[in-house]
């Protein structure tokens, strides 16, 4: 549970209050109250809490010593800066970032997002039942929030079952978008140990240059097939044995398919596997709705070309009877998430000063005392 503590150096900062967690220090605006820690990850911490100005239940992730890594200060200002201005109701609400007292120094901080029960991994592991009617509604809603989010020219990068939020009501959003980037972006090649091998597209795991929106497809058709059999369809253990699992599982390649490979060491090593017929998807889901089958068969595409688009998934017969293309307008406008990789610790903090006024535009316009 959250205990009220006193400030470490005895010194309160003006509107906040200090409660500790998991051996942290919640140093929190006054108008939350934590209930409890609900969640702990490389970042940080996360609790529930309730705003009391309007007795909302949120999360609050607090992000231990935000600068000390470069790649992780990044990510930090990228979801930030993209959370911002995305609204939709199948991806997260970012909804306060908490403003540190010190500009210049701040080291820790504190996202408000709303509050989720639980995430599709637990849901995924958890002995309940998911019949067909689960599995296409939270499908239809992931769909939705991927069509809203390339709509908006961003591609999420990472999509897996534990970036996926649910709520009692069955209500799915997507989240963690550290790894997003505009899909014209540049220098996107994406490093071994950040994102999840088992959920990767065939061309990020044969290194290819250019990739798009079909890199979200492939990631949630592996979902998807996850959902149907409750266990990973392509769990890899490292990168060339996860192409093996997908050539086993999709079959040997024509040459034709291939052709998207710019890199001619990844296309022999594809040509070198031992020749595969395939397992079908109706095997390995002998339970799942016909139509469902169709439909992941048209994700799970080895060559980028040729997989289903998420337009086409979400008018494909097993997603239409949920469909109604009247109510998904596009984002507003597309997003640049263009940021230099090479930024100072100084200047990523300056940047990210400047996104958290977005949320306190009092701040920005009062002359507000900052200590600076």
């Amino acid at each position: 549970m959250a205990t009220r503590v006193e400030p470490p150096n005895g010194i309160r900062s003006p509107g906040k209050h200090y409660y500790s967690m998991w051996q942290s220090l919640f140093e929190i605006d006054t108008k939350y109250v934590p209930i409890k820690p609900i969640g702990r990850g490389a970042y940080g911490i996360v609790c529930s809490s309730v705003n009391k100005e309007t007795s909302e239940k949120v999360a609050i992730k607090k992000i231990n010593n935000a600068f000390d890594n470069h790649i992780d200060a990044l990510r930090t200002l990228r979801e930030i800066k993209l959370l911002r201005h995305l609204r939709h109701e199948n991806v997260i609400a970012l909804k306060d970032v908490m403003m540190p007292i010190h500009k210049t120094s701040f080291k820790d901080v504190y996202l408000v997002y709303e509050l989720m029960d639980t995430d599709l991994h637990q849901i995924i592991k958890s002995p309940q039942t998911l019949t067909n009617d689960h599995c296409q509604y939270f499908l239809f809603q992931l769909l939705r929030g991927v069509k809203y989010l390339h709509s908006a020219n961003i591609l999420h990068r990472d999509l897996k079952p534990g970036n996926l939020l649910i709520n009692a009501n069955c209500d799915l959003k997507i989240c963690d978008f550290g790894l997003a980037r505009t899909s014209n972006g540049k220098g996107q090649f994406m490093t071994e140990y950040v994102v999840t091998r088992w959920y990767r597209a065939p061309e990020l795991l044969l290194c290819c240059d250019n990739y798009g929106t079909s890199i979200d497809v492939w990631s949630v058709g592996c979902i998807f097939a996850e959902l149907l059999g409750r266990k990973p369809v392509f769990p890899g253990k490292e990168c060339l044995n996860q192409l093996k699992l997908i050539i086993n599982i999709l079959g040997s390649q024509r040459e034709e398919d291939l052709r998207f490979i710019d890199n001619q060491k990844a296309r022999n090593y594809i040509k070198s596997l031992p020749y595969s017929y395939g397992a079908p998807f109706s095997r390995l889901y002998p339970h799942a709705h016909p139509l469902a089958i169709d439909l992941l068969q048209k994700m799970l595409v080895f060559d980028p070309s040729k997989r289903i688009s998420v337009t086409e998934a979400l008018q494909h017969p097993y997603m239409s009877p949920l469909y109604d293309p009247r109510c998904d307008p596009p984002a507003q406008v597309p997003i640049d998430l263009d940021i230099d990789e090479d930024l100072g610790e100084q200047t990523i903090r300056e940047m990210m000063w400047k996104e958290i006024l977005h949320y306190h535009p009092e701040a920005a316009t009062a002359n507000m005392e900052v200590v600076l």
